[in-house]
């Protein structure tokens, strides 16, 4: 069964989509939480939302004792990527809106923070998508093309310039600046993340790169945008005629690791 597979499957089933819109309505929830939404016993959420996170639709992650779920939208941005952008047939309207509802932005603000996950598998190694995320001849190929700068030790300092493909802007204009906090490649990288046309505070963002069976590296981004509402609406996609935020980035260095080719340009 292929990637698409799984998720098409995941989305036929009404109970799953109906815990996907909940995750929808407030990420970050525990399975009490999510089974009290739901007319059936623990272990059927149990059962569905195992199926849901072999999709790659959810994502959990401990906090403290509990474990929380986050919606991850990146699937569905591959699944548009590869059967609805080459499409524009009317009855392909359904699943747009389905790719626009789920991502909008997925938040927890249980605990006071605010924190956004995502997730793809990329068929490379640990070290080649290190170097995708790091160095400034890979990054002007995919996603928003900035050119980053990092100082790649606890402290060093993190710049992501304009470059060449926005037009009216300077090349050389920083867009986003921050510190690194960790560093440990090619597995895991913190930094602080603020884009310097916003008058809010510096948020925290975290790449952690894991690598699984047959080649394939399963990269997520977690990002903690407490605090910072319209950077957290940037990076969630949600600002008009101003990209699809992380989800777009990761599919597109997606294809780029595994194609040679970037899908938007």
């Amino acid at each position: 069964m292929t990637d698409d597979d799984r998720v098409f499957k995941a989305l036929a089933d009404p109970t799953r989509r109906r815990l996907l819109d909940r995750l929808f309505a407030r990420d970050g929830r525990t399975l009490s939480d999510l089974e009290s939404d739901v007319d059936m016993t623990r272990f059927g959420v149990m059962k569905h939302l195992r199926l849901l996170e072999d999709a790659g639709l959810v994502i959990s992650r401990k906090s403290g004792r509990e474990k929380l779920h986050f919606l991850n939208a990146v699937p569905i941005r591959l699944i548009h990527d590869r059967w609805i952008d080459k499409y524009t047939e009317p009855q392909v309207s359904a699943l747009v809106h389905l790719k626009t509802e789920l991502e909008k932005t997925m938040t927890t603000t249980e605990t006071g923070t605010t924190v956004q996950v995502h997730r793809v598998y990329i068929k490379a190694t640990p070290e080649a998508i290190w170097t995708a995320i790091v160095d400034p001849e890979w990054t002007r190929r995919y996603g928003y093309r900035g050119v980053v700068e990092f100082d790649l030790r606890p402290g060093g300092g993190f710049r992501s310039l304009a470059g060449d493909e926005m037009p009216g802007i300077d090349p050389a204009d920083c867009l986003v600046e921050g510190e690194v906090i960790e560093v440990d490649p090619p597995r895991r990288l913190v930094q602080t993340w603020r884009p310097t046309w916003l008058d809010e505070p510096v948020t925290q963002l975290t790449y952690e790169i894991e690598e699984g069976q047959d080649g394939v590296c399963s990269v997520t981004i977690t990002h903690d945008v407490r605090d910072a509402p319209q950077t957290a609406a940037q990076v969630a996609g949600q600002v008009q005629n101003a990209g699809g935020g992380w989800t777009e980035v990761l599919s597109d260095l997606k294809s780029l690791l595994e194609t040679g080719s970037s899908l938007y340009r």
